[in-house]
């Protein structure tokens, strides 16, 4: 799921640019919309009144509309489930979340991944930042990849599916300084060559369907997620067996440059084949 943040500095608000842009994006896939609205509540959205006990509450249709009220989810939470059904999301607000941004006016956003800054809306050009959108990383999780081999053609034939996570640990011994975050760059070019020939090799093995592979880019703040392997295969030896040499691939072969930061201390790595 690509994902575009747009961040109003003029005071006009949002709703009219994201609508502009869901309507462009609707014609290349599904999407999900997130608006930040911290000052209204279920009671103020006009949800029915006193039957919202619980965390979390939905009303549903018979026909698969559905309305939602609770008080646990965050910004992370909405778009983790939005990636496991939805090819884009359009995210009214959020000037500090860390993803691709269109920021409207003299709002303050220092992150690096501001894909536009215009004056005002009259100024946005939807398809070209919608192009510039292309080419930045998807949103992935776990959770939306395994979603997605479940949609494979060959998947009435697995009978397994087998997955990895690799996170960023705070440290590996008790006397180690403690790591805030890791920052990853590659060669983007060859970098995605090879994870595409790792794939169509392990997806060569006899029974193995569908493999993804997925490494994050920029800050990685420890205790987050950093890279997925997800494997649809026949039986669970197969599946076992190409997760591990997948992880092990991509971390030998993938070219990646790794910032550590600690509470002390930062140095850059390089991790995969030299080049």
């Amino acid at each position: 799921m690509r994902v575009l943040a747009i961040v109003d500095g003029t005071g006009t608000g949002t709703a009219e640019i994201a609508d502009s842009f869901v309507e462009h994006l609707e014609k290349r896939g599904t999407v999900g919309r997130v608006v930040e609205d911290s000052e209204r509540t279920a009671d103020s959205r006009g949800m029915s009144t006193g039957r919202t006990r619980g965390d979390q509450t939905y009303w549903l249709s018979d026909s698969g509309e559905w309305m939602g009220a609770g008080t646990s989810l965050l910004l992370d939470d909405v778009l983790d489930r939005l990636a496991q059904t939805c090819e884009y999301a359009v995210v009214e607000g959020y000037p500090d979340a860390r993803l691709p941004k269109l920021v409207v006016g003299d709002a303050t956003v220092d992150d690096g991944r501001t894909l536009a800054t215009v004056d005002s809306p009259a100024d946005i050009d939807v398809p070209l930042i919608l192009d510039a959108l292309e080419e930045v990383d998807p949103y992935e999780t776990l959770g939306s990849l395994v979603a997605r081999v479940k949609r494979s053609a060959d998947e009435e034939y697995a009978g397994a599916i087998a997955t990895f996570t690799g996170r960023v640990r705070a440290k590996e011994h008790a006397d180690d300084d403690s790591t805030e975050y890791l920052e990853f760059e590659r060669y983007d070019t060859v970098a995605e060559q090879q994870l595409a020939t790792i794939k169509r090799e392990l997806e060569s093995r006899e029974q193995v369907y569908e493999v993804l592979l997925h490494h994050k880019t920029g800050v990685v703040d420890t205790g987050e997620d950093i890279v997925f392997v997800v494997v649809l295969a026949g039986h669970r030896e197969q599946a076992f067996r190409t997760v591990e040499d997948g992880i092990n691939r991509l971390k030998a072969e993938v070219p990646l440059f790794k910032k550590e930061v600690t509470v002390s201390d930062e140095f850059w790595a390089h991790e995969g084949p030299k080049h």
